[in-house]
């Protein structure tokens, strides 16, 4: 069975059910002591690239938002069984050339990760793809509110929503999480770890 980590602000860890280690946008909290196969980075702003945190396989892959928009273009991938599709991420802090979420296929679960954007046009796409766990950012600040948030979440259709990247500087932030008023909801804090 798959686990998720969640180490806080906009950062987590996926364990495979085959023990398939990938850490996405790598910034803080604990869980860093398992060597990665993946690490996925949304963009380079510094809360989100830290990929010298990580100890890596010999083997380890690597995608940034320059592989995964190579070509002007959202690509998707297959590494070590697990898909990784980029998608639209975008607001007047984060342009879209510059910017991805992700959407992970790991033992048949559907994970998305909005990294840091506002509502985009593609997610209205994504109802149609039975995703079981959404992510999604509300800072209100850099990103969406927690409204805006709740309004993808309906979009969306995830079986879970969870907020995450919930106050500048703060792992976690219990107040705003229990604002978010998107159906579905499964709040984390920092270091939980839950299995998929």
């Amino acid at each position: 069975m798959a686990k998720l980590l969640y180490q806080g602000h906009g950062s987590f860890r996926i364990i495979s059910g085959d023990g398939v280690v990938i850490f996405l946008d790598p910034y803080v909290g604990k869980g860093y002591d398992i060597p990665a196969d993946i690490i996925l980075v949304s963009h380079q702003h510094d809360d989100h690239n830290q990929i010298s945190l990580i100890t890596q396989k010999p083997d380890c892959t690597i995608i940034s938002n320059a592989e995964a928009l190579e070509g002007g273009k959202h690509n998707s991938f297959l590494v070590s069984g697990i898909g990784i599709e980029a998608v639209e991420a975008a607001n007047k802090n984060h342009p879209p050339d510059q910017c991805v979420g992700f959407i992970l296929t790991i033992d048949n679960i559907k994970i998305y990760f909005s990294c840091d954007t506002s509502k985009t046009e593609q997610m209205s796409e994504f109802a149609a793809k039975e995703i079981d766990y959404a992510f999604l950012c509300c800072d209100g600040y850099y990103n969406m509110d927690i409204n805006e948030a709740a309004e993808c979440a309906k979009i969306i259709g995830a079986k879970h929503n969870t907020p995450v990247h919930m106050k500048p500087g703060e792992l976690f932030d219990k107040e705003v999480a229990e604002k978010f008023s998107g159906p579905n909801r499964l709040i984390l804090q920092d270091g939980e770890e839950i299995n998929l």
